[in-house]
């Protein structure tokens, strides 16, 4: 370990944030920047939840990965105090019987081969113990204790603040105008008040914005728009835990989620299905339409809140990958950058385990887990397995 090593962090969510932090604590000089105030409004990880969950159909990595930042949860929840992770369980619901092939099945059989207690639900049993669901449309599913869900937005900020107390040098409102390059060897960046910032690595992770500021990127990863809805519940309690948990409905096909109810009364409802393409800086408008199709499933799966009022819009942006895994590995061709992006919508629920992950591929050392994530060639878009097709 060098003491003198010094890297540059373009981008402050969960993956800039969790990768400085743990660079810091091996030695690195880290000096974090964003384009605008931490949390910012507009990047991915901030909101009020995100869904944690280890159930990745059959996707092994994933389901691994999901375990090992289970347990980190936990542990930022002892550290912090006040816990931000909520392990209110996670509702999985099916529109026909679970069959082999599919994300429900894979998720149980998967899950319970690794050990995990899931409690198998029918119709009865879903009306029974959820009871808010129009049971009759969904005739299988399973319950999994593991699982719950964040309060992301404040994960940002308390991340950033560690971050500060731990020596990291953070800017915020300090965009990137372009790489400073010697040759083909990327040294650092200018600022648009012309300041150059300099490090011996420059990591770039910049969400939704990666795209832009390396366009070469751009036939591998692109910013999605996903609409994200908030209604106002009269009574929270009763759409809380243990009633009403984190779900996904039917979700590979549908792509349908949401979260219990806030103390407020807050309810969050998300689509994690194909979006559309907008550009990062784009105004982020949720369409009519978009909401007329939220409306429509709350009608037909959760008739009590049909009529719900409408709180807050928010348009999502994914930096979506051609085959929905993460893009982590040293620029090819460009010397002293390296990328951490391609979050495609489901990333905030590693955040414990990514800062290490990220670290060791800056570092060139072994991971298990960052093979998958290398640099590699454009093909058929695969999207994540929870994801509508």
């Amino acid at each position: 370990m060098n003491a003198t090593r010094s890297l540059l962090i373009v981008g402050a969510g969960e993956f800039g944030l969790t990768a400085a932090l743990e660079l810091r604590r091996r030695g690195w000089a880290v000096t974090l920047v964003d384009a605008g105030t931490i949390p910012r409004d507009t990047a991915a990880s901030t909101d009020i939840s995100k869904v944690v969950r280890c159930d990745y159909g059959a996707d092994e990595q994933h389901i691994a990965l999901g375990e090992a930042a289970l347990a980190g949860w936990h542990v930022w929840n002892r550290q912090w105090g006040a816990p931000l992770y909520h392990e209110d369980g996670f509702l999985v619901l099916a529109r026909e019987a679970m069959k082999p092939g599919g994300f429900e099945h894979e998720s149980l059989a998967k899950l319970t081969a690794r050990g995990h207690r899931l409690e198998r639900l029918d119709s009865s049993a879903l009306r029974k113990n959820f009871p808010a669901w129009a049971a009759e449309k969904y005739p299988d599913g399973y319950f999994n204790p593991r699982g719950g869900w964040a309060e992301s937005g404040k994960v940002i900020a308390r991340l950033v603040a560690q971050a500060k107390a731990e020596g990291v040098i953070v800017r915020e409102s300090v965009a990137c105008v372009r790489m400073i390059e010697s040759g083909s060897r990327v040294t650092g960046i200018v600022t648009p008040a012309g300041e150059e910032l300099r490090a011996e690595l420059v990591l770039v992770a910049a969400g939704a914005w990666t795209p832009t500021l390396l366009p070469e990127l751009q036939p591998m990863m692109w910013a999605t728009g996903q609409p994200v809805l908030h209604f106002q519940v009269d009574d929270p309690r009763a759409w809380q835990a243990p009633r009403f948990p984190v779900w996904a409905a039917d979700i590979a096909r549908t792509g349908w989620y949401g979260f219990p109810a806030l103390a407020d009364g807050t309810l969050k409802l998300a689509n994690h299905g194909p979006g559309r393409r907008v550009p990062p800086d784009a105004p982020r408008d949720v369409l009519p339409e978009e909401i007329e199709k939220f409306r429509a499933f709350l009608r037909d799966s959760l008739p009590a809140l049909a009529d719900a009022p409408l709180r807050h819009t928010r348009l999502c942006l994914y930096c979506d990958t051609f085959d929905g895994a993460f893009w982590m590995d040293h620029h090819p061709q460009r010397p002293g950058l390296v990328v951490a992006a391609g979050d495609s919508g489901h990333a905030f629920k590693f955040a414990p385990v990514l800062g290490a992950l990220i670290a060791d591929v800056v570092e060139k050392k072994p991971n298990a887990f960052a093979a998958r994530y290398a640099w590699r060639e454009p093909k058929a878009k695969v999207a994540e397995s929870a994801r509508a097709k």
